[in-house]
């Protein structure tokens, strides 16, 4: 191939990569204005007119009419576009009645089986989840596109016609045989996806509704009702993306089977695919990923690798890379090159699934090809900004997406900047020690002449075969040396997206990748051919298989070494908005410089790691400084308090997770972690970093489930833990602090301690009180905080008891109360609340949750006292500001981030 010769970017060679610029301008500018579409249009047809006048002319400043015609078009597709709904007829019904749903089987996908050993914490909640969950290992995802809801009166019932889509987990022993457009009865109650109304946090109810899902459910197997087979004739989109999801489930239940084959148990462990192989093989070549559990992943997410093993559009490019290349190597035409590449592209794409991500993937490889095709004089930066502005006006609103946006870095950094400062450096000696004579300039020249001379003396010494050694060799070290390149340039650009969307900054991405990527570039093609060997027999797939489990684990081994270094997991928030968009300015003159001259290119260099410090460069953490700081966290039906002293000093207490039998439904149906996705987030969101301490009351799961990420992420100094419970979770999560260099502090009733200017004092467990069993809620810990004249009570999941004992040591008055256990029945008894006396008191609690939290009489209690009370399951996060003179304000924070007093009535 022909190498790119370095000009200087100009808007006449590359016209597409600059439309592509002015466009995303424009759909960024819609966010902030609102035009009426009557004016909006006028305006574009004026600009249009205008840009072919001084196009016709020649004229000078033809490229600004040119450039705003592009920029209003972006604001009218923004404009225009399409939204997605936020809320469906059939939501309405997630009452909590059960009900029968009738529809039509859209998507089918087998869970796969987790391990339920780990302990549920179901005894002593008080009350039970409306659905037990026997036959858990056993269960189907499936989505339902509803014709038919049942509609419920105390007088009446009555099926109407309605629409919307349902996500339904069905479990039990013995599975039904479902499949694509079977028309089923459901029995079940439906539910709205969880929102955490937190500022950060993943809103897994908005990615449900863009795939057209709007409520949820779950039910035995023995409650759903295959009605018969059949589709309308209307619904061929989604009989065909069906089909296509249960292809994608058919090959990777292959390679799992393959994995569990006699064949395959009687090679030696290094040569044999296990269970963790065969999950990565299903993500990697089909994008199946519900087999990638935390400790496979962990490595690959820390060194920023884990791209590499799922489907993106990475596994495309190469795919169509080498397609394209070994076409051409046969000297097809290019029109027959680029054709097949496109048909292979596209079957794979299919077998995939066929996602938005891979979508978009192949919508840019084929618009990049049939540039390349239609152009005389290939500009690759030309090519792909075709590839872009051709995505964008398919769909301008995926300008905001992590994916997008990590596709369109990664073209300015490597065709941008790094493909034009290896063409600047060492690019031509590789160019011309690759293959026949061509006009060289005479420093490449004289270095081919070396080599040839070298490679004549060895071959005089060695034999004819040492001839092409030097040559093989040189040319090895430089590919090494761009591949380095590359790797280094993509990094300090992508610290941006690592950054914002999953906080890390890689420090180890560029030697991981670069174990990493020639290994799959083998891997990739083995794993294929095992996959096909496999359709036949696992005995045939059995070579092939073998070496691509040595390869996978090389992969493995390579990566989990330096996964293991403390200096690989580095996570940070990410930065504020203007300094997002004062980066990727910076790397556009970063790619317009190095294609002005030397100076440009050296002037890139050094600009380059000075824009990724800026990016990471660690920013004030929001406070109120002189205050006490409490927050409720919005973690659904659990607890996490975030309190921050006057003097900046911060403490997590619990970190939310799933609940009772949710738990072990949790851990089948998807790896969210409450910790990672929801209180994570926030932290970040605050610019921490650190935390001081972690405290956790009791090792319940709706308080534990999320503290292992949380103690990875922000490396606490201390946990705080009252006793010892006979749990094998809370066990792990002890040795896990350890193993992180936290100190553990077990803490009774009777510890006293100054925390800065905040006096914390511990009421509960008692000193003689213990409990070898499974967790209670009277394990809590229970602290009271002071400030001057306020003071806080955080109460966990105290109960009766605990709050009889302290009740009896004796209660001072406190300014804002927890409330214990969600506002159960079970805890704030009129006895405690009378002595504690709260000023304002905060429920923590989740959204139509089957324990009826909290309960009436316990509201009704607190608002007897005259206390305000809180609820997160209405407000969302929520703040309360305690000043040194007793002084209490709340503020309603919710998702925004955005604060706004509560009224004096409550919230």
């Amino acid at each position: 191939m022909q190498p790119e010769q370095v000009t200087r970017m100009r808007f006449r060679r590359a016209p597409m990569a600059a439309a592509a610029l002015w466009f995303a301008l424009g759909i960024g500018a819609e966010h902030w204005i609102s035009p009426a579409p009557r004016p909006l249009a006028t305006a574009l047809l004026v600009l249009v007119a205008l840009a072919a006048f001084l196009i016709q002319r020649d004229a000078r400043g033809s490229w600004l009419p040119v450039a705003a015609v592009w920029a209003f078009a972006g604001l009218a597709a923004a404009h225009w576009e399409p939204r997605p709904p936020t809320t469906t007829p059939l939501m309405a019904y997630a009452d909590g009645l059960s009900r029968t749903v009738r529809g039509h089987i859209i998507r089918i996908h087998p869970l796969s089986a987790q391990n339920t050993q780990q302990d549920q914490d179901i005894a002593d909640f008080g009350e039970l989840a409306e659905e037990p969950l026997e036959g858990a290992e056993h269960a189907l995802s499936v989505d339902v596109a509803v014709d038919a809801v049942e509609y419920l009166t105390p007088d009446i019932s009555r099926m109407i016609a309605i629409s919307g889509g349902l996500r339904a987990t069905v479990y039990g022993d013995t599975l039904p045989k479902l499949n694509c457009g079977d028309a089923v009865e459901l029995a079940l109650r439906l539910k709205l996806p969880e929102r955490y109304l937190d500022p950060g946090a993943f809103q897994y109810a908005d990615q449900l509704l863009a795939e057209g899902i709007s409520t949820r459910g779950s039910l035995r197997a023995d409650r759903l009702h295959i009605a018969g087979p059949g589709w309308d004739s209307a619904r061929g989109w989604e009989e065909a993306h069906c089909r296509i999801q249960a292809l994608q489930s058919w090959a990777a239940a292959r390679l799992d089977h393959l994995a569990a084959a006699h064949a395959n148990r009687l090679l030696p462990a290094l040569l044999r695919l296990d269970a963790n192989d065969a999950a990565m093989l299903d993500a990697m070549l089909f994008g199946e990923r519900s087999g990638l559990h935390h400790a496979l992943r962990s490595g690959f997410e820390r060194t920023g690798s884990f791209h590499l093993f799922v489907v993106s559009g990475l596994h495309v490019a190469l795919l169509a890379a080498g397609v394209f290349w070994a076409l051409r190597r046969l000297r097809l035409r290019p029109w027959v090159a680029t054709a097949v590449t496109l048909a292979l592209a596209t079957a794979y794409a299919v077998l995939t699934g066929f996602g938005q991500p891979v979508q978009r993937a192949l919508a840019m490889t084929s618009l990049y090809l049939i540039a390349r095709l239609m152009s005389r004089q290939s500009d690759s930066l030309n090519s792909l900004g075709t590839a872009i502005l051709g995505m964008l006006i398919w769909s301008p609103a995926s300008l905001f997406t992590a994916s997008f946006q990590m596709t369109a870095l990664a073209v300015v950094a490597i065709a941008g900047i790094a493909g034009p400062l290896g063409e600047r450096s060492f690019l031509p000696y590789l160019h011309g020690l690759g293959g026949p004579d061509r006009r060289l300039p005479p420093r490449v020249q004289q270095l081919r002449l070396m080599v040839e001379l070298w490679g004549e003396w060895l071959a005089r010494l060695l034999g004819r075969w040492a001839l092409p050694a030097p040559r093989l060799l040189i040319r090895a070290l430089l590919w090494t040396l761009e591949l380095a390149l590359i790797g280094v340039v993509a990094e300090l650009v992508m610290a941006l997206p690592m950054a914002l969307y999953f906080h890390r900054a890689a420090v180890f991405a560029v030697p991981a990748n670069m174990l990493v990527i020639p290994l799959i570039a083998v891997l990739a093609p083995l794993a294929v051919l095992t996959f096909a060997a496999s359709l036949a027999s696992p005995w045939l797939a059995l070579p092939p298989a073998a070496a691509t489990a040595l390869l996978l684990h090389a992969v493995r081994w390579g990566i989990g070494r330096l996964s293991h270094l403390a200096a690989a997991d580095v996570r940070v928030p990410g930065p504020v908005w203007w300094i997002g968009v004062l980066a990727v300015a910076a790397w556009l003159a970063c790619a317009w410089a190095v294609r002005r001259g030397r100076w440009g290119a050296w002037a890139a260099v050094a600009a380059l790691p000075l824009i990724a410090s800026c990016v990471l460069w660690p920013e004030p953490v929001v406070r109120a400084p002189g205050m006490l700081e409490v927050s409720a966290l919005d973690v659904g039906q659990g607890d996490s308090l975030l309190v921050v002293a006057p003097d900046g000093r911060s403490m997590l207490v619990d970190a939310g997770g799933p609940v009772g039998a949710y738990a072990a439904q949790s851990a089948i149906q998807t790896s969210f972690d409450i910790g990672e996705e929801v209180v994570s987030p926030y932290l970040w969101s605050r610019r921490m970093r650190r935390l001081d301490v972690v405290a956790l009351t009791h090792a319940h799961s709706d308080h534990m489930g999320g503290m292992p990420a949380v103690l990875r992420s922000f490396r606490p100094r201390e946990l705080w833990v009252g006793i010892d419970p006979g749990s094998t979770g809370y066990a792990a999560l002890l040795q896990e602090a350890r193993d992180l260099g936290i100190a553990v502090r077990h803490l009774h009733a009777g510890d006293a301690q100054n925390w800065g200017e905040v006096k914390i004092a511990v009421l509960s467990p008692a000193s003689a009180y213990s409990n070898t069993g499974a967790p209670k809620n009277d394990d809590s810990l229970v602290m009271r905080l002071q400030f001057g004249a306020a003071s806080v009570l955080l109460e966990g999941d105290a109960e009766r008891r605990s709050e009889q004992a302290m009740v009896a040591v004796g209660i001072a008055p406190v300014t804002l109360l927890k409330v214990g256990h969600h506002g159960s029945l079970t805890s704030t008894t009129a006895a405690f609340l009378a002595a504690a006396a709260p000023r304002d008191a905060v429920i923590s609690v989740g959204r139509a949750n089957t324990f009826g939290h909290p309960r009436a009489e316990v509201v009704d209690r607190l608002a007897a006292s005259g206390a305000t009370l809180y609820r997160t399951d209405q407000s969302g996060l929520t703040t309360f500001l305690l000043g040194r003179d007793g002084g209490i304000q709340a503020k309603i924070v919710g998702a925004g981030g955005s604060s706004a007093a509560c009224p004096a009535a409550g919230c």
